[in-house]
C-alpha cells in the first residue's frame, strides 16, 4: 500500500475469504527476495539473514528463538509492522474493496498495527520478573506464543489479545520504566489479552499483569482453564470472550480489593448472560501482583481475602429423585391367604349385592381371631381385626353373625364413628393399626367411605386417595380389605364391572370376584380375577345352605366372566361337557392317549381333574387299554342279548 493511501480509505478496505487465502499461499521465500532481503539456504529451508533464528519455507515461517511460526499474514504483520489488512495487499498486490452493506464488520482492522517489535525480549522479561516478581515459566509461555513481547522503540512489554482467527486485534503497552500504560491505537477492546483453556472456568482481570501474578499463585494445572484481562473495569471483552466460547459455566470476577472493583463485580455480574454462574475472588491485597510481591510472607497459601460465592446462579432445576433398582431391598411377600391376599396391601372383594360378600369377609374375620383357616390357608396365630361396615348394624347383623362363624370377639375392632364418619384417607385408620397391632382391616363397603366430596367415578380423586392407603398398608404391614359392588353393566368383561374408577381396580394388588352360580343357588364361588403378587388361585366355592349354613366347597371350575353372565357354570355343567367331549374325541371306534383327551379337554376350558370325574361316570361305556408306556381310551361295543334258553 502506498503512503498517499489515507486512513479513511484504508479503514473502508474488505477482503474476501478467497483473497485472504491466496494471501496465506504466498511463497515466503519469492516475498523476501522480492521486498530485497538476504536469505541463505540451509537444506530445503532458507534462513533469513537479518533474523538468523528465522527459517522460511514455501508459505510456512518458524522463529526458532521463540518457539513460534504461521502462516503469510502473520509473518507480514509480524516482522513488517503491517495491519491484518495491508499485509493481505502487501502479499497478493489487490486492494480491497468496500465490505457489501448486508455484511456485517465486527471491527475496523486497518488502523490497528503491532508495535514493531525488538530483537530480543531481554528487558520486558527483566522488567515482568524482576520488578514485578512474574515467574519466568509464566512470563515464557506467553513469550513463546507471541502474546507478550518487547517493543523496539521504547522496550515496553505489549500485551496482545487476538481474535478466534489468532489474528492480532488489540495491543496494551506497559512501560517498563515509569508508569506508562496505553492502548495501541486501532485496538479493539473486545478481544483483550487472554488465555483460552479447555475447561468451564473463566478467571477475569482488571490488567494482564494482575492475570500473570495470579497463574503464579495458582499454577497448578492453569492451562486448563480460561484468563481474561479486561484491560480496566469495562464488560466488552468479557461479553466477547463468553460469546465466543459456550464451555465457559463459572465465571470468577478477580478484580482488585476496592469500591471500584466492588461496583464492577456487581455491575459486571447483572451483564453476564443467564444461566452460568458468578463468583468473586477478592485479593488479599490491593491487586494481584501485590499478592504475589509478598507472596513469602503469606501463610500457608491464604492468597484470598474473601470468596463471595453466588453473584449470579442459573435457575435451580429441580431435581428427579431417582431410585436405582440395585439399592433396594428384596422383599419377600408375606401372604394372609396366598395367593389371595397380601399383608401390607390392598385387596378388592366385589361382587353383587346379596351374593356373599360380607360372609365371606366375616367368616375371614372369624379364622383371623382364632387361628383358624379357609381352604388352602397356611394356619396363623390369632390377631386384632378391624372390621368397618357401613349398611349392616352392628348388633342386630355383624355380631350375631360373628358369634355363628365362632369368631373371637375381643379381637375384633370397629373405628368409633359417632363423632365423625371414616374415609378412606383419615388418619384414625393407621392409627388405630398401629395402636391395636392389627394384622387385617375391612372396610364394607368400599363406597361408603369415600367421603361426601369426592367423586368416585373421577380418577384424579379417586388415584390419591388409594395412594394414601396403599401407603398406611405397606408401613403396617397390614392386610386391607375392600368390599365393592359390581355395576349394573351387563354381560361386560370383570375388569369393568367394578362401581366407579377403574382406578379402584389398578391400585389393588389382588381383586376376587364374589358370585352365585346360577344353576346352584346355593353356591357362591371366590374368583381370583387379578393378582399383581403371584399367579391368580384356582376358584374357591363355598355353600350357603338354608338349613345347614355355611360349608366350604373347595376348587371350582368356573371363570370371572362365566360367573358374572351366568353362562357358565357348575361341576355338573362342566362335566357333562367333558363326556360330550369324550364321546365326539372317540367316535367311529376311535382309540385316544389319555393325555391327549386331556390337552383336547384343556383347550375346551374344560380341567384335567373335571375330565377325570366324566371318565368315572362314564365307567360303563368307556374302556382303557395300556400300550407301552401310555393309557389308550376308548367306546366298549355292545355286546349281543344272550339268547332265552
Amino acid at each position: 500500500m502506498n503512503n498517499s493511501t489515507t486512513e479513511r480509505e484504508v479503514s473502508a478496505m474488505y477482503y474476501t475469504q478467497e483473497q485472504i487465502d491466496h494471501a496465506n499461499q504466498a511463497d515466503l521465500v519469492s516475498f523476501l527476495q522480492s521486498q530485497g532481503e538476504q536469505l541463505t539456504r540451509a537444506g530445503q529451508e532458507y534462513r533469513w539473514k537479518r533474523h538468523d533464528s528465522l527459517t522460511v519455507r514455501g508459505n510456512k515461517w518458524y522463529r526458532h528463538s521463540q518457539s513460534k511460526g504461521g502462516a503469510p499474514i502473520d509473518f507480514v504483520m509480524e516482522f513488517f509492522g503491517k495491519s491484518f489488512t495491508e499485509a493481505v495487499e502487501m502479499l497478493t498486490g489487490e486492494k480491497g474493496a468496500a465490505p457489501p452493506p448486508d455484511r456485517p464488520s465486527p471491527a475496523p482492522l486497518s488502523d490497528f498495527r503491532l508495535p514493531p517489535r525488538s530483537t530480543d525480549n531481554r528487558i520486558a522479561r527483566n522488567y515482568l520478573t524482576a520488578a514485578r516478581r512474574i515467574d519466568e515459566d509464566v512470563t515464557g509461555f506467553f513469550f513463546s506464543t507471541g502474546d507478550i513481547y518487547e517493543e523496539a522503540a521504547h522496550h515496553n512489554a505489549v500485551f496482545v489479545g487476538r481474535d478466534e482467527s489468532g489474528i492480532p486485534r488489540y495491543a496494551h503497552q506497559r512501560g517498563t520504566a515509569g508508569n506508562f500504560r496505553l492502548d495501541v491505537k486501532g485496538s479493539d477492546k473486545a478481544f483483550n489479552f487472554c488465555y483460552h483453556g479447555e475447561g468451564e472456568r473463566l478467571f477475569v482481570f482488571e490488567a494482564p499483569v494482575d492475570l500473570l501474578s495470579f497463574l503464579c499463585l495458582f499454577k497448578k494445572e492453569w492451562q486448563k482453564q480460561s484468563y481474561l484481562a479486561l484491560g480496566g473495569v469495562g464488560e466488552k471483552a468479557l461479553l466477547r470472550f463468553l460469546s465466543d466460547r459456550p464451555n465457559i459455566k463459572t465465571v470468577y470476577l478477580c478484580l482488585d480489593s476496592d469500591q471500584a472493583g466492588s461496583d464492577a463485580c456487581s455491575r459486571l455480574a447483572e451483564l453476564v448472560p443467564e444461566g452460568l454462574t458468578v463468583h468473586r475472588l477478592v485479593p488479599l491485597y490491593k491487586d494481584w501482583n501485590e499478592v504475589l510481591q509478598h507472596r513469602a510472607e503469606i501463610a500457608d497459601g491464604k492468597y484470598i481475602r474473601e470468596a463471595i460465592y453466588g453473584l449470579k446462579e442459573p435457575p435451580q432445576e429441580e431435581t428427579v429423585e431417582i431410585i436405582r433398582m440395585s439399592e433396594v431391598d428384596t422383599q419377600t411377600v408375606e401372604w394372609l391367604w396366598e395367593p389371595y391376599i397380601p399383608f401390607g396391601k390392598v385387596t378388592i372383594v366385589q361382587g353383587n349385592p346379596g351374593e356373599g360378600k360380607t360372609t365371606f369377609a366375616l367368616r375371614l374375620a372369624a379364622a383371623c381371631t382364632t387361628g383358624g383357616t379357609l381352604p388352602g390357608m397356611k394356619p396363623l396365630p390369632p390377631f386384632q381385626v378391624i372390621y368397618q361396615t357401613a349398611e349392616d348394624g352392628l348388633g342386630d347383623t355383624v355380631k350375631p353373625r360373628l358369634i355363628e362363624a365362632e369368631a373371637d370377639l375381643d379381637r375384633v375392632l370397629v373405628i368409633d364413628e359417632a363423632k365423625r364418619e371414616l374415609t378412606l384417607s383419615d388418619e384414625r385408620i393407621e392409627k388405630a393399626i398401629t395402636q391395636n397391632g392389627a394384622r387385617l382391616i375391612i372396610l364394607d363397603p368400599i363406597q361408603a367411605y369415600m367421603g361426601e366430596k369426592t367423586d368416585m367415578n373421577r380418577a384424579n380423586e379417586v388415584r390419591p386417595m388409594f395412594r394414601r392407603l396403599a401407603d398406611v398398608a405397606e408401613r403396617t404391614g397390614c392386610a386391607v380389605i375392600l368390599i365393592g359392588h359390581l355395576n349394573k353393566a351387563a354381560g361386560g368383561q370383570s375388569a369393568y364391572r367394578g362401581l366407579g374408577s377403574i382406578d379402584f381396580r389398578a391400585a389393588a394388588r389382588s381383586v376376587l370376584l364374589i358370585g352365585r352360580v346360577k344353576r346352584e343357588p346355593n353356591v357362591r364361588v371366590i374368583v381370583h380375577d387379578k393378582s399383581s403378587l403371584a399367579p391368580e388361585g384356582k376358584p374357591v366355592a363355598f355353600c350357603l345352605d338354608p338349613e345347614t349354613g355355611f360349608s366350604w366347597i373347595g376348587e371350582y371350575d368356573i371363570t370371572a366372566d362365566e360367573l358374572l353372565s351366568g353362562a357358565g357354570g357348575n361341576t355338573a355343567t362342566k362335566t357333562e361337557q367333558a363326556e360330550r367331549l369324550i364321546l365326539d374325541l372317540l367316535a367311529d371306534g376311535k382309540e385316544l392317549a389319555s393325555e391327549e383327551i386331556v390337552k383336547a379337554a384343556a383347550e375346551a376350558g374344560i380341567s384335567e381333574r373335571t375330565v377325570q370325574n366324566a371318565k368315572r361316570n362314564m365307567g360303563g361305556i368307556l374302556g382303557a387299554r395300556r400300550v407301552g408306556g401310555q393309557w389308550y381310551n376308548f367306546i366298549k361295543k355292545k355286546q349281543p342279548p344272550e339268547p332265552a334258553s
